[in-house]
C-alpha cells in the first residue's frame, strides 16, 4: 500500500498544482476584466458629466455646473463624483485625492484613470479624471469608485476555487487509492509473498494475476522463473544422485581393488598349505579303513580344505578382471541349461525348478558362460532361501521397462530373466546392501556373500541391471534386464 499512497499523493499534488495555477490565472483574468469594466463605466460617467458641466458653465455659469456635479454625486451611491482643481494647493479641499504628479498633464478631451489607495484607507480605489472644457483651465471631474467589489469577487472566487479543488482532489485521491489498491497494492503484495516463498525454497505455488499490464507480465515471468527453478532443482537432484552413485561406484571399485590384492596374496599364501593338507588327508583316508575314526576325521579335513579352496576361488573370480565375449544367443537355451545344471542341487533340498519360456525365441547378446553363472548364483540363493522346499520359477519374457538413472536411457523393450522363489524373503533394511561384496544374511558357514556381487558385475558388464522385489515371508523376485536383439 505504500506505493499506492505515494502514487495517490503524487497525483493529488499534480492535480492541486494544475488547478491552483488555473485558478490563479482565472482570478487574475477576472480581476483585470472586473477592473477594466469599472474603468469603462467610470470613464463614460466622468466624460458625460464633464461634457454636461462644460455646457451648463457656458450657458448658466459655473455655479450651475457645480450643482450638476453635486447632484450627480448624490445620485450615485457607490461612486464619488467631485469638481476638483488640478492645480489647487494641498490645503484646498477642492484638490484631487491623487497627488498631482501621479495624474500628470491632462489634455482637453482626454482622461486618466489611476489605481490609488488614499491615506488611512485599507482598500484601493479607481480614480478617473476628465478635464472640463471651460475658459478657466485646471478644472476636472474626479470619479472615484472603490475596488472593494473586485476584492470581494476575488475572495469569493478563491474560496469557491479552493472548495472545488479540494473536492476534486479528494475524489481523485479516493479513486486513485481504490484503483491503486485493486491494481497495484494487492498484486504487488502477492508478488512479494511469492518472492518470499521462492526465497524460502517453496516452488509449488503459482500466481494467477489476470491483469493485462506490466504487473501481470511480471507475474507471468515470475511463474516462468519458478517453473525453470523447479526444472533446475529436478536436474540438480538427478545430477546429485548421479554423482553420489558414481562416488559410491568409485568407492566400490576401490574396495574391489583392495579385495583383489588381498585375494591374490591370500591365494598365493594359502593355496600351497591347503594342497598339502588335502594331500595328507587323502593319504590318511587311503591308509585307514572307511569305518575308522582316522578315516572319518581325515575325510572331514579334506572336505573343509576343499571348501576353503572353493571360497578362495570365488574370491579370485570376483576380484579378477574377466574377459567378456558377448555373442548373439537364444536366451531360452541359457535358461534351460542353467535349470538342468542345478536340478540335482534343487532335488536334494526338495525344490522343483519350473522353467517358463515364451513360444517365440528371445535373442540377446551375452556371454553364455557368464550369464549362466549369474543365473546360477540367483537360483542357488533362491534354493537356499527355501529350507522347507517348494517351487522355484525361472521365467523368460520381453517387457517394457524404465532403466535406472545411471543408465541414462529412456523406457523401452528389454529381455527379462526372472528367478522367483517362495522362500523366507529379505528384510527391507537389507535390500540396499544385497550386492555389496561379503554381505550375507545366511548363517556362518553357509555363504561368503560374493555370489550376488559377482552376478551384479556380470549383468552390469552386459549393459543391464537387476531389479529386486522381496518381503519377509513372501519370497523374492530377482529380475535381470538385458537389451534384446531382434530375431533373424
Amino acid at each position: 500500500m505504500r506505493l499506492t499512497r505515494k502514487l495517490t499523493l503524487a497525483l493529488a499534488f499534480a492535480i492541486l498544482a494544475v488547478l491552483g495555477l488555473d485558478a490563479l490565472l482565472v482570478i487574475q483574468s477576472r480581476a483585470e476584466m472586473f477592473e477594466s469594466a469599472i474603468q469603462r463605466d467610470a470613464d463614460v460617467l466622468g466624460r458625460t458629466i464633464a461634457v454636461a458641466a462644460a455646457r451648463i458653465w457656458r450657458t448658466a455659469g459655473e455655479s450651475q455646473a457645480r450643482d450638476l456635479v453635486q447632484h450627480a454625486n448624490e445620485q450615485e451611491g457607490d461612486v464619488s463624483i467631485r469638481w476638483v482643481f488640478l492645480d489647487a494647493p494641498a490645503d484646498n479641499p477642492r484638490r484631487p485625492e491623487v497627488p498631482r504628479e501621479q495624474i500628470g498633464p491632462l489634455a482637453p478631451g482626454s482622461a486618466r484613470s489611476i489605481r490609488w489607495r488614499a491615506p488611512g484607507s485599507a482598500i484601493d480605489s479607481l480614480y478617473t479624471y476628465h478635464p472640463i472644457a471651460v475658459p478657466l483651465s485646471a478644472r476636472a471631474i474626479e470619479v472615484r469608485e472603490s475596488l472593494e467589489p473586485e476584492r470581494a469577487y476575488v475572495r469569493h472566487t478563491i474560496v469557491r476555487g479552493a472548495l472545488t479543488t479540494g473536492v476534486l482532489v479528494s475524489m481523485c485521491a479516493a479513486v486513485a487509492m481504490a484503483l491503486g489498491a485493486a491494481f497495484v497494492g494487492r498484486p504487488v503484495r502477492r508478488l512479494v509473498e511469492q518472492a518470499r516463498r521462492v526465497g524460502a525454497g517453496d516452488l509449488s505455488a503459482r500466481l494467477d494475476l489476470r491483469q493485462r499490464d506490466e504487473i501481470g507480465e511480471l507475474a507471468a515471468e515470475m511463474n516462468i522463473m519458478v517453473d525453470r527453478l523447479s526444472e533446475a532443482r529436478v536436474r540438480l537432484q538427478a545430477e546429485t544422485a548421479a554423482r553420489t552413485s558414481a562416488l559410491q561406484q568409485l568407492r566400490h571399485a576401490d574396495r574391489l581393488t583392495t579385495v583383489g590384492k588381498v585375494a591374490a596374496g591370500l591365494a598365493h599364501e594359502v593355496g600351497t598349505p591347503l594342497n598339502v593338507i588335502t594331500g595328507h588327508a587323502q593319504l590318511i583316508t587311503d591308509e585307514y579303513a572307511a569305518d575308522t575314526p582316522a578315516h572319518r576325521n581325515a575325510l572331514i579335513v579334506a572336505q573343509q580344505a576343499d571348501r576353503v579352496a572353493s571360497t578362495i576361488r570365488q574370491l579370485l573370480d570376483f576380484a579378477r578382471t574377466r574377459s567378456t565375449a558377448p555373442t548373439r544367443q537364444e536366451l531360452g537355451g541359457v535358461v534351460r541349461e542353467t535349470a538342468a545344471l542345478l536340478s540335482s542341487v534343487a532335488h536334494r533340498r526338495h525344490v522343483t525348478i519350473d522353467v517358463d519360456l515364451p513360444d517365440a525365441p528371445v535373442w540377446g547378446r551375452v556371454d553364455p558362460a557368464q550369464m549362466m553363472q549369474a543365473l546360477a548364483n540367483l537360483v542357488v540363493n533362491g534354493i537356499q532361501s527355501m529350507p522347507g522346499g517348494g517351487t522355484l520359477t525361472l521365467k523368460l519374457d520381453r517387457r517394457r521397462a524404465q532403466p535406472p538413472a545411471e543408465h541414462e536411457e529412456g523406457p523401452g523393450d528389454f529381455v527379462c530373466m526372472e528367478v522367483i522363489d517362495g522362500g523366507v524373503g529379505i528384510a527391507p533394511e537389507h535390500l540396499p546392501r544385497l550386492f555389496e561384496p561379503f554381505f550375507t544374511t545366511k548363517e556362518v558357514g553357509d555363504g561368503t556373500g560374493l555370489g550376488l556381487s559377482i552376478t551384479y558385475e556380470i549383468v552390469r558388464e552386459h549393459g543391464g541391471w537387476i531389479a529386486v522385489e522381496s518381503a519377509p515371508g513372501a519370497g523374492s523376485r530377482f529380475a535381470v534386464f538385458l537389451r534384446p536383439l531382434e530375431a533373424a
